[in-house]
Parts: C-alpha cells; structure tokens; sequence
C-alpha cells in the first residue's frame, strides 16, 4: 500500500516522502481513508510509535480550506512537547501545499506571546488542555467553527488529570464537528468521554497489539539483586557501545541517584523529572536531541509527551507500577519500523509481573543471564 493509493494528494505524498515517511504503518493504512472521506467520529487504539500524528494529520490537511481563515481543526495533546511536535510535523507535511497555519499553543510559555501570534489566519490549533481554557476565556480563540477535534493520547491526557478540561473543551464544540480520539490505551475512565462525546456510529480500530509496529521491539529481563542494578546496567551499556536510550525509574528519587551514579561513571547523562522547570526540561531534551547527551533518566510522568527517534534501548531500573506505563515506556523505541531493546531489570519476586505482562500485553520476554 501506497500513501497514493490510500488516496493522499500529490502534493501532501511529496512533503511525506521528503521526510522519510514513504509506506503507510497499519494505522494509517487504516485510519486515512476513512477520515479522509468520511465525515465520522472516529475511536484508534494503537501503541506509541506507530504513525499516529501522520494517521489523523493527512486527512486533516486534505479537508483545510485556505481560503477561509478561521480555525477548523483543533488537535489537543498532553504535553507541550507532543504538540509542539505535531505542529512540526503537519509544517513539514504541507512544504509542497497550500500554505495551512498551525499554531502550537501550550503552558509553561508567556500567555501574551501566543495572544500575539493567534491574531494571526489560523487554520489549525493544536494545544494542551489548560493553556487552551485561558484562551478561549480570554477570547483569543473561537473554537466554534472547528470541523474536526482530534484528541492524541487521550490515556495520558486522562492520567495527568485533563478530564475537566476536556469536557469543557468538547462541551463548546458541541454541533457539527467530527471527534477523533488516539489512544495507546482505552482504560475505562475513558468511556465517560466517548459515551458523552463521540457519536455511538464512530469508526473504532484497534490495531492489535501484535501487528504494531512495535514487532521491532525485542524484550529482554535480567534477575538479580537490587545492589547489583547499577553493575548490570553499566555492562548493558557497554554492550551498547553509545547507542542512545531512556532509563526509567519510578520515583524523582531513584531518578536523581542513578543520573548522579551514571554521570560519576563518565556517562553524558540527563535527568527528566516532574519537579524540574520547564526551562531545564527543554535544555535537557535539546541536548538529547542534539546527541550531546547519550542517555536520558527519566520517571514515567516526567517522559510523557517525549518522542526522540533513533533511540536503541529503553532500560526499566525499576519496574512500572501500570501496565499502561510499560506499553508506554517501551515504545520509545523500535518506533517507525526500526527495532530496538526494551530491558528489564528485576529482583526475584518480579519474575511474576513480567509473566502478567506477557499474557496482558500479549508479547514475549528472553531472559538474558
């Protein structure tokens, strides 16, 4: 299948294939003809890294009208930085379009510079919930004419607790508007918003877990006593030989001592945790996108929102206390058909959550030594 095929334009097919995205993942496949020629809700189950943006973004741009210059499409994220990485994606999506506006508007930046720019023709607005509600309040955005919400990560979105938010958001969209929500994940505390918001005919796929592209993922645990992570780890590393990961932790704690250890251990090591300014946060993720720091120590809420290609490797120091967290965490890499290492480092008594794992998420573990 071509994205030609699938029915995107000449135009929106060049800018793809400039930046790479040549075939169409099995969300795509299956999303983009649907919203491109259906007007419908729409429910998408499928894991981080599987193509999500490009499977609701395309048929967004495909049903712009330049020529009008209110707001159509509004796209919500959990984090500021997935929105800001949408917004770039849909930039590099239309280089050889019609000229579509997207504003990323988000927290953690001056409310009066994003004033400024929303005065701007703006066709598309992607936003994290809180920033959003200061905006319409203060009368900057008129989300009224929208044709299409689309709500990425819903799970998350739910989890860093945005339900009221959203709620509100999609209480003043109500009328002729297409919902489309994105989910790695469909926890229950997700129903409300679909029952509530999304029509009882929207078209629901779920792309199993199995045929995600995660395939590439190759998951692997290591048994051994708590005192002896930090050697494990370090030879794990060494097998990697500067390949770039993630290493989760649970706790800010667990996050700040390990980034410390490794960082003694003359490893170029960056620290994500949720008490941390949003200043530092970027810096960090700059230089990690820059390749100027190798790893990335993170808890799992700090690392939300967070998408850096090429990673080689997730290490789990210590063990998510929700599946949802391990999906999560794993898809960091092996991300748009590449493969990579999801590895566990556990105690004795852990053996068991890696066997529920296997059953719930439907996927294999070797052990290795």
């Amino acid at each position: 299948m071509t994205f030609l095929e699938l029915g995107v334009s000449k135009d929106l097919n060049k800018g793809l294939s400039e930046i790479g995205i040549k075939t169409p993942t099995k969300i795509q496949e299956q999303a983009i003809p649907v919203l491109m020629s259906h007007q419908t809700d729409f429910v998408g189950k499928a894991q981080t890294g599987t193509g999500k943006t490009a499977a609701f973004g395309i048929p967004i741009l495909s049903q712009i009208d330049t020529s009008k210059k209110h707001v159509q499409a509004l796209i919500l994220a959990p984090t500021r930085e997935l929105g800001q990485q949408i917004a770039k994606q849909l930039f590099k999506f239309t280089k050889y379009t019609d000229k579509v506006f997207t504003e990323s508007v988000y927290g953690g930046e001056k409310i009066e510079i994003q004033l400024t720019r929303l005065k701007r023709p703006t066709h598309i607005i992607v936003a994290t919930p809180g920033r959003l509600i200061d905006l319409i309040n203060r009368k900057a955005v008129d989300i009224s004419k929208i044709r299409t919400l689309v709500m990425d990560e819903a799970d998350e979105m739910l989890s860093m607790g945005f339900k009221k938010d959203l709620t509100t958001i999609l209480s003043k969209t109500k009328g002729n508007r297409n919902v489309w929500l994105f989910s790695a994940t469909m926890p229950s505390s997700l129903d409300d918003i679909i029952n509530s918001y999304v029509r009882k005919d929207a078209v629901k796929i779920s792309i199993d877990k199995n045929d995600a592209v995660n395939k590439g993922i190759s998951h692997q645990f290591v048994v051994g006593d708590e005192s002896a992570k930090l050697d494990t780890l370090t030879y794990f590393l060494k097998t990697q030989k500067g390949s770039r990961g993630i290493i989760f932790t649970k706790t800010k704690i667990a996050a700040r001592t390990l980034s410390k250890q490794l960082k003694s251990k003359d490893y170029e090591v960056g620290l994500l945790e949720g008490e941390m300014t949003q200043k530092d946060r970027d810096k960090v993720m700059r230089a990690f996108r820059k390749k100027t720091l190798q790893l990335l120590v993170s808890t799992d809420v700090a690392a939300r929102g967070i998408d850096v290609a090429n990673l080689a490797f997730v290490a789990h120091y210590q063990l998510p206390d929700q599946i949802e967290y391990y999906t999560h965490r794993s898809g960091r890499t092996a991300r748009a058909g590449k493969t990579g290492i999801s590895l566990a480092l556990i105690v004795k008594q852990e053996v068991q959550v890696i066997r529920e794992l296997e059953k719930q998420l439907g996927i294999r573990f070797d052990q290795i030594r």
